[in-house]
């Protein structure tokens, strides 16, 4: 509940001008603390930044490395999925099995894990014969 709480709440802080589509995310760090994003969007379209990747840079600068649980809001008529760079950006901090919430403003919600929303994610794993 507090995950959505926070969600709902940092979406209002969202910059969305062009759009008018404001996202707010909030995500739980293994440490059990909630860091919070909204999407950010810029004259020079599509120069903005996600809301899932502002609440992972503030998590990274925290000193956070792992998320255990995602919610993501946004005001469409059904949930909204992270979109395909944010959905790699979550895979490289989550386990497979972390739920992803997406809901609507008005209450709908549907969660998937991080591995069903990024089937064959690409992993440090991949670059083990680098190390």
């Amino acid at each position: 509940m507090a995950l959505k709480q926070a969600a709902l709440k940092i979406r209002e802080n969202a910059y969305a001008p062009y759009s008018g589509f404001q996202v707010g995310v909030a995500l739980m760090s293994s440490s059990g603390e909630i860091y919070t994003g909204v999407n950010v969007e810029n004259a020079a379209y599509p120069e903005g930044t996600c809301a899932e990747a502002g609440a992972i840079a503030r998590m990274i600068a925290a000193g956070d490395r792992k998320i255990t649980a995602v919610y993501v809001v946004a005001d469409g008529a059904e949930p909204v999925p992270p979109c395909g760079g944010c959905r790699q950006k979550l895979a490289e901090f989550s386990a497979p099995d972390v739920p992803v919430t997406m809901a609507t403003i008005s209450g709908i919600e549907k969660t998937l894990t991080v591995a069903q929303l990024l089937p064959g994610a690409f992993t440090p794993e991949h670059m083990d014969h680098l190390g």
